[in-house]
């Protein structure tokens, strides 16, 4: 093994002394950064559909596109963390999310924006596993939970203020500031990753298996697209048949696993689906996805219930939906310390029995209910979803060996952008049939619209109830466990 070292001593002369905590503060902004990117564009795709003259489905690429891009990137993220020095990554996925920033913000028209949203996720999609396997390999097991805190309000907050941050911006400025303001945050945190951040993991020869990246992106691709394409297809906006890209995804999907699993743990092996074999790594991972494709769909269905059933705007919708994010994001910290010396059940069991509830209230929500319980349940829910995140995470990474590391970020980090993608096509597509089973019924359309979102809660709420029975598995690994006799597990 080559290393390109670990934590020196002391730093070469000329240098400054190398900071492990100071470098993963600098990748947590400049993750959070970079992933609020992510959702963003929903709050502006009205207005940019008026400024560049675009259709609904042409305008919902600028999303699409930037989730297509992450799946496909990803996947081979395990594989340049192996082979490429930590100070290098950094600045590559930096350096390609301020170019496609600034792309976007002087795009003089839809093609060129598009372009700058692809080359904006390509760095995202470096960054997200960097920051875990980064944290992973510096942080002792007793005080991960608090690491992996932080990063739980970059994984989960950053999309969830996104449509606030958009929604406040557009209401002063063009849509081009929300590009702007980004340009000078991403190069301050390039100057100070030129100060601070060193090469604090190893790395390695590996083989890139042309095949397998081949195989992941039309893969993880046809599913982010299939899946993405659903909530079009419900709105008349459909491009090309769903099944088709979703049929291509399964097929590849498929024929990825077969290959992953005849190499092995080969160095040509692109994504070791060896993790797996480490059932708290897989409990946590489920619990993870299911916990996505919540927050996902819940973000996608609050705005739409807001403005079409309550009436609001679009800037108290982002507003609204911004409580709940803080809290999310403030508790973060605590269940991090909280995970460290109790385990992952006694957080993750009450955290479902919590968010589970809340479900269950929004799928009371009709065209009457008061906005200030709606502010409630939503709150509720982050609360619940904040008790699950770091401790599921931190699990599910911190049950695998140090060799693994890259590639259980990789897997954590892709199953994610399918989730997301997953609750945003699930929970539309049963707003739709809900919402086109009531209007065949006589309901007005706000009424209509009213009963779909209550129809895809109540599913929702009963799929809570399975949540709760498997959270109940969750067990802290030991290599996670900071002090003799940690509950849990």
């Amino acid at each position: 093994m080559v290393s390109t070292g670990t934590v020196p001593a002391a730093a070469p002369p000329g240098k400054p002394a190398v900071r492990p905590g100071a470098v993963i503060a600098l990748l947590v902004v400049a993750a959070f950064v970079v992933i609020l990117n992510e959702t963003i564009m929903g709050v502006a795709l009205p207005e940019l559909m008026r400024e560049l003259d675009i259709t609904a489905a042409s305008a919902q690429w600028l999303t699409t596109a930037f989730l297509l891009t992450m799946a496909v990137v990803i996947p081979t993220t395990g594989f340049l963390i192996q082979r490429f020095p930590l100070r290098t990554l950094f600045f590559a996925a930096m350096g390609l999310f301020t170019l496609g920033t600034v792309i976007a913000a002087i795009a003089p028209g839809f093609g060129v924006l598009l372009v700058g949203r692809i080359v904006q996720a390509s760095g995202t999609a470096i960054m997200i596993p960097l920051l875990f396997t980064t944290v992973l390999n510096v942080v002792p097991a007793d005080r991960r939970g608090r690491m992996m805190g932080l990063i739980s309000i970059v994984i989960s907050v950053a999309p969830a203020v996104g449509p606030t941050v958009s929604g406040l911006i557009l209401s002063v400025f063009p849509w081009r500031a929300m590009f702007i303001v980004m340009i000078p945050i991403a190069l301050i945190a390039i100057a100070l990753g030129a100060r601070w951040v060193r090469n604090l993991t190893d790395t390695r020869h590996v083989t890139l298996d042309v095949i397998s990246v081949v195989l992941s992106a039309l893969a993880f691709g046809g599913l982010i697209f299939g899946l993405s394409s659903i909530g079009e297809a419900a709105g008349g906006h459909e491009i090309v048949p769903v099944w088709m890209p979703l049929a291509v995804g399964a097929i590849a999907l498929a024929a990825f696993v077969i290959r992953q699993l005849r190499l092995g743990s080969t160095d040509r092996v692109l994504l070791n689906l060896g993790v797996f074999r480490h059932s708290s790594f897989t409990v946590a991972v489920i619990l993870v996805v299911v916990a996505m494709t919540t927050l996902f769909g819940v973000l996608i269905l609050l705005p739409l219930y807001l403005q079409n059933v309550l009436g609001l705007g679009t800037l108290p919708t982002g507003l609204m939906l911004l409580p709940g994010g803080l809290l999310m994001g403030l508790m973060a910290p605590l269940v991090g310390n909280l995970f460290d010396r109790f385990g992952a059940r006694p957080l993750v069991l009450p955290g479902a029995v919590v968010a589970g509830a809340a479900l269950w209230g929004f799928a009371t929500l009709s065209a009457a209910t008061p906005v200030g319980f709606v502010i409630a349940v939503h709150c509720l829910l982050s609360l619940g979803l904040a008790f699950m995140f770091t401790p599921l995470m931190t699990s599910a990474l911190g049950s695998l060996p140090r060799e693994l590391y890259p590639h259980g970020s990789a897997i954590v980090s892709t199953v994610q952008q399918l989730a997301g993608a997953a609750g945003t096509a699930v929970f539309v597509t049963l707003m739709t049939v809900g919402a086109a089973s009531a209007a065949s019924g006589g309901a007005s359309v706000v009424d209509a619209t009213a009963s779909g979102i209550h129809t895809a809660f109540f599913v929702a709420a009963c799929l809570s109830i399975a949540v709760v029975v498997l959270a109940a598995f969750v067990r802290t690994p030991k290599q996670a466990e900071g002090v003799e006799g940690v509950p849990g597990h």
